[in-house]
């Protein structure tokens, strides 16, 4: 039996998700045909279904995708000594996301897909509860070393910042006169005002 090298097999699931991600941020999920996926990939068809399925396996595997990296990342911040350093290094992270007309794409028509497909909502809901988790944990951190105003509900307060993101990329993606990287300074005091926070 013929033996699957992990590595070249990951290398080409990356392939063609990123290949997918192009397509369905161009077109969106509906507009875009397996064919716009092979052809940006470079593979056949044949090549494309003997790693995924179906177009929706394939979009099922971004949102997962996205999950296990935010995930690691907010691990990674959870370290941090300074939490409050660590939220706004979060904050300047997805503004430059938001930045790239890509992934800005592919969040709004995720957002509109979990609408209309259950199991890719739950998907989304999933990742949405990991990120206001972790930005609650960072808060609470915050609020103990007395950075942030120590009234402010955690959990409450961190579905409040995500809404900023989730605002922040819809603009992006709708609004062409929208620059996310200028705007981080006004998000930037938004956020420390909200929080009661010292001027960074």
């Amino acid at each position: 039996m013929r033996t699957v090298d992990p590595v070249k097999h990951a290398a080409k699931r990356r392939q063609i998700l990123e290949a997918a991600a192009a397509c369905f941020a161009d077109k969106g999920f509906h507009g875009t045909r397996t064919a716009d996926i092979c052809a940006r990939a470079g593979m056949s068809p044949g090549n494309v279904f003997h790693y995924f399925p179906s177009k929706h396996a394939i979009i099922v595997a971004l949102i997962e995708q996205e999950g296990v990296e935010t995930a690691a990342y907010l691990a990674e911040l959870s370290r941090e000594e300074d939490p409050l350093a660590a939220l706004f290094g979060l904050i300047d992270a997805v503004v430059r996301l938001a930045a790239d007309p890509t992934y800005a794409g592919l969040t709004l028509d995720t957002a509109a897909e979990a609408r209309r497909d259950q199991n890719i909502g739950a998907l989304v809901a999933r990742n949405d509860r990991q990120l206001r988790t972790g930005i609650a944990d960072l808060l609470r951190r915050a609020a103990a070393a007395g950075q942030i105003d120590d009234t402010l509900d955690p959990d409450r307060a961190a579905t409040w910042v995500a809404a900023q993101i989730d605002g922040l990329f819809a603009r992006g993606a709708t609004d062409p006169d929208f620059a996310p990287l200028d705007q981080a300074p006004t998000l930037h005091l938004l956020l420390t005002r909200f929080l009661g926070a010292e001027p960074t």
